[in-house]
């Protein structure tokens, strides 16, 4: 379980956050949504341990900042970061020790093949394209085997083939128990996975829904329905 409580933050004398509370259980995969400025990105670099801010982040009941949450905890940046010295697989094999993961060399294997890196392992992260460093972005978090989580914009950037093969992970990480957090604009992508949606803008949860309560709307008609804005180029970035 993914729980903010009372989260605020302020850059200067600009309040970006102010006050937000939202869950995301066990098992059930969340989206954020909310145009340019509307404060997803303090809020996803809050929850990652970025920023500091007020109020409570807990990450299976565990106060985010611990290292304890920290351990079962994955992030895909908006930017993937990564060190030009190491080799892709080096990458992986860092966030296994650094973490203590158990993940085992065939399920490292797995996952570069899933993602069409296996015969790209030993390249430099300084030789990888955009997307190839996404996937290893995603490769890293996914090694934690965390309990919970969070993807900004996971799917720009990737090619076809990656996107199905994270719509498939995700789906199974639901299956498996795990908490997800997505901030997207790429609303038709996760049109199948979401359970519950957060509209977020002018640093306040406007409202959320769960796909029960949204019925027969997608995410396009209940962002829209709420926000009011114009609709958004398909793919930009928040």
């Amino acid at each position: 379980m993914l729980q903010i409580l009372n989260l605020s933050k302020s850059y200067h004398k600009t309040l970006a956050v102010d006050n937000v509370s939202f869950t995301v259980p066990d098992g059930q995969v969340g989206i954020l949504l909310g145009p340019n400025g509307a404060g997803k990105s303090t809020i996803i670099k809050s929850v990652a341990g970025l920023l500091r801010f007020d109020g409570a982040i807990t990450i299976q009941g565990i106060p985010s900042r611990e290292l304890a949450a920290k351990k079962i905890f994955g992030y895909v940046p908006e930017i993937p970061a990564l060190f030009d010295a190491l080799t892709v697989r080096e990458h992986i094999e860092y966030i296994r020790r650094a973490y203590k993961s158990d993940i085992s060399g065939d399920e490292i294997d797995s996952l570069l093949q899933r993602f069409e890196l296996f015969d790209k392992q030993d390249k430099l992260g300084n030789e990888l394209s955009k997307g190839m460093m996404q996937k290893v972005s995603i490769c890293c978090a996914l090694a934690v085997k965390p309990k919970v989580m969070m993807l900004d914009e996971p799917m720009v950037g990737l090619d076809p083939q990656a996107i199905r093969e994270l719509k498939e992970i995700v789906l199974k990480l639901r299956r498996e128990g795990v908490t997800v957090l997505i901030s997207t604009h790429m609303l038709e992508m996760v049109n199948e996975l979401w359970d519950v949606v957060f509209i977020v803008d002018q640093g306040h949860i406007l409202a959320s829904y769960t796909r029960e309560e949204a019925g027969d709307k997608d995410l396009d008609a209940i962002f829209f329905d709420i926000t009011g804005h114009q609709k958004e180029s398909e793919g930009r970035q928040s």
